[in-house]
């Protein structure tokens, strides 16, 4: 009898069809494999496909392809009031800044470690955080996006970039919305470098909130083969922030940054 879902070998970096997951019936909806190992050849080869990795201490290495698959379009982005509000202020007052990959290993671990809601533990484990480090470094595709404030990372988010697609992996703040502060830059960076979509996914209500909606995994995919195809990452030099790219967001008239710096810094 045929197992419910493959189990991978080592010494092949081929997937089952992300269509074989399991439904949303089964007990683990979007499982798709299992084992294989976190070379950056296998998860370069894995994202290629749309499927990431996620399991938890004592489990083989899972291998995910959900249906249907959340996704932030970056020029549906909901910049609220508030939220434009504190970007303004925290541009505005000296000490704050947006770092790129100033301190991936820190924001891993900073991830990790981060509450979740109805979750016990974490799924970044530290071979997980040593993978995504070593594909870093090897190959550039992994990158932090990191809000600092007086030389303290007070938040910031993960994730990993091939061709002109971006997959978030995960946020953590210490400081009110300092997440959605490295969540608007990355849309910035994104928009200047005409990356569409963000995958985010599964979905949850705080994503939702911010403009991301579930599409179809055959949506997922064929914008994937698209938006990847032989690509490689982008240059290192796209994954720089400078103050100008806020203004992806839209103008920040000067009365507003003028009147949020009379309010506390995120």
């Amino acid at each position: 009898m045929k197992p419910m879902i493959d189990w991978l070998q080592e010494s092949s970096l081929e997937f089952p069809p992300p269509e074989q997951a399991l439904g949303p019936a089964s007990e683990a909806p979007g499982l798709l494999a299992a084992g294989g190992d976190l070379a950056p050849a296998r998860l370069e080869a894995a994202y290629r496909r749309g499927i990431f990795p996620w399991y938890g201490p004592g489990q083989p290495i899972l291998w995910w392809s959900p249906e249907p698959r959340m996704v932030l379009q970056t020029r549906q982005f909901k910049l609220s009031r508030s939220l434009r509000k504190t970007i303004a202020r925290f541009r505005a007052t000296p000490g704050c800044e947006i770092r790129v990959d100033s301190a991936l290993p820190q924001v891993l671990q900073a991830c990790a470690e981060a509450p979740r809601e109805g979750q016990n533990g974490t799924w970044i484990l530290p071979e997980m955080q040593a993978a995504y480090q070593r594909w870093a470094r090897e190959r550039g595709a992994v990158h932090s996006v990191e809000t600092w404030v007086d030389g303290e990372l007070a938040g910031g988010l993960y994730g990993v970039n091939l061709g002109h697609m971006f997959f978030g992996e995960s946020m953590f703040m210490r400081r009110t919305d300092a997440s959605k502060i490295a969540l608007a830059a990355l849309v910035c960076l994104c928009r200047r470098h005409h990356i569409p979509w963000i995958d985010c996914q599964q979905n949850t209500p705080h994503l939702a909130s911010l403009g991301a909606a579930e599409v179809p995994r055959s949506a997922f995919q064929a914008h994937l083969r698209q938006a990847i195809g032989e690509a490689g990452p982008l240059p290192a030099a796209a994954w720089r922030f400078e103050p100008a790219l806020w203004d992806e967001l839209g103008a920040f008239d000067a009365e507003s940054a003028a009147a949020s710096l009379r309010e506390p810094p995120p």
